[in-house]
């Protein structure tokens, strides 16, 4: 493959402008998150992440995207990028994503205490890592389980 002085003078798109095509493309191609991770053959949770800026895409997967929703090279160059991780601040007054670290703020201690007293010294991995959620129907309103699961590092002296 040749490059060309465009190529190689035009800045990669960022990751949160791809996030907007995709996002855009998906809503006006009347697509869920989860069809797109049924045909990626990847997990609805981390295909979400990725295809909002939180995890880089392999070169095959970030081509599939861009061809199923007729986005550009561009935005596939973007989905490779090694993302800067976390929430802008902004987004942290959200309901959801608020609540989400409530929970965490709340339940956060005795989760921790909960772990060492069944595991040791360490910690739950963000990096070895999976997430899930599933909708659970109640009499009294359905229910979202999130299910956090990751491997446990002892702390090693």
């Amino acid at each position: 493959m040749s490059i060309n002085a465009t190529q190689t003078t035009t800045p990669i798109l960022p990751k949160d402008q791809a996030a907007a095509l995709i996002n855009s493309a998906r809503i006006r191609q009347e697509m869920t998150w989860a069809s797109i991770a049924d045909r990626l053959g990847t997990a609805p949770v981390w295909t979400t992440a990725a295809l909002l800026g939180q995890h880089p895409m392999s070169a095959e997967q970030a081509d599939a995207v861009s061809a199923l929703l007729g986005l550009g090279s561009e935005v596939a160059e973007s989905l490779r990028l090694q993302p800067s991780r976390g929430t802008d601040p902004a987004l942290m007054a959200d309901p959801t994503i608020y609540r989400l670290t409530e929970a965490v703020s709340v339940y956060g201690p005795a989760l921790k205490a909960l772990i060492h007293e069944e595991f040791g010294d360490g910690i739950m991995s963000a990096i070895n890592f999976h997430v899930d959620i599933q909708r659970r129907p109640d009499p009294d309103g359905d229910r979202v389980v999130i299910t956090l699961d990751g491997k446990f590092l002892d702390y090693c002296w």
